[in-house]
């Protein structure tokens, strides 16, 4: 790809709810000071992108380009990186200097903007990315490193929750967060049981090997789960997910909801429940997932359920979204590299 200042590129853009469009924009020749050129190969959809379809997005304006799981080459040499070298990108860009940066906690800066939401995104053909969000994919299947952030975020999730070998795993929610989040609760020792709505999803599960499938009705384990995660979205199945903690046990809130959420303080204080929010993944998450796929821990092949050219994208996105519910991940080429 011609990188000069006259070269246009498609643009995978959200101009309002319900309006998608491929818009031509200047191929960026330059990037800032730390920041690197990176061709982007492959973008996987997930449920943000859907919401910023529908209009559902609440950080969000309009127009945007979307993509936020993201896949690239080096375009051009630079801090460090080498013209070519494959990579998997963080998309949650830093302050670098708010409390929660100096601890370590990038994933929850004060000040955090993330590709394809707070800024442009990379559902196009080369986007700029600090060179800290950069980690080198060499030794992965190239076309398994898009699916790196999105099971990063339960790879997080079960790293935050410290489920031991043993422990009785809970994950409300069988979507891809959901399905990532049981992964890496299975990776870590955890005997998982997962619970849905939609009997597809849960039908969907069985091909990864999780054949503890609950529908809404089912009746589960009167003494409870040792760690229960939500991934659903939802406030009030949140808030009956409560019940749901065993004494001593722990509940991981991996969805995010706008609503308030409320739960009874006496049964809380009694089962001594640990409550924890999980945000976005930190580095040694994403390394976490890319050894699992790169070691085939992970049968990632399984999770694309299927991949659409660039090209294709503006006629079949509204599909996307109203099948949504039988889909694990749409993967889109970008045509940075075949």
């Amino acid at each position: 790809m011609d990188g000069g200042a006259a070269a246009t590129m498609l643009c995978g853009t959200c101009m309002a709810p319900g309006q998608f469009e491929l818009e031509p924009r200047a191929v960026p020749s330059e990037a800032p000071s730390g920041w690197v050129l990176v061709d982007i190969d492959r973008v996987g959809l997930c449920g943000t992108d859907y919401h910023i379809f529908e209009g559902k997005h609440p950080f969000l304006e309009y127009p945007r380009v979307i993509g936020h799981e993201l896949s690239g080459h080096i375009a051009l040499s630079a801090e460090g990186w080498q013209k070519g070298q494959a990579v998997a990108i963080n998309p949650y860009v830093s302050c670098g200097t708010c409390t929660a940066c100096a601890k370590g906690k990038p994933n929850c800066c004060t000040r955090i903007s993330v590709l394809g939401v707070h800024r442009d995104g990379g559902l196009c053909a080369r986007i700029a990315v600090p060179a800290g969000n950069l980690y080198d994919a060499a030794q992965m299947p190239s076309d398994l490193i898009v699916l790196t952030e999105f099971l990063a975020i339960g790879a997080h999730a079960a790293r935050r929750s410290q489920l031991g070998a043993g422990d009785r795993v809970l994950v409300t929610g069988a979507g891809p967060i959901g399905l990532g989040t049981a992964l890496f609760a299975r990776l870590r020792g955890g005997h998982v049981t997962l619970r849905d709505m939609s009997e597809k999803r849960l039908a969907a599960m069985q091909d990864f090997g999780f054949h503890e499938l609950l529908g809404p009705d089912a009746e589960l384990p009167a003494d409870g789960f040792d760690v229960v995660f939500d991934c659903t979205g939802n406030a009030r199945a949140i808030e009956a997910g409560f019940a749901h903690v065993a004494h001593g046990g722990t509940y991981v809130l991996v969805s995010v909801v706008k609503d308030n959420i409320s739960f009874a303080d006496p049964e809380f204080h009694k089962r001594e429940m640990t409550l924890m929010g999980s945000r976005n993944a930190t580095a040694e998450d994403f390394q976490t997932v890319m050894s699992a796929l790169a070691e085939g821990k992970i049968d990632g092949a399984k999770i694309i359920s299927s991949t659409l050219s660039l090209a294709d994208l503006p006629e079949a996105f509204p599909r996307l979204v109203s099948d949504r519910e039988t889909l694990i991940k749409v993967v889109i080429q970008t045509g940075g590299q075949p």
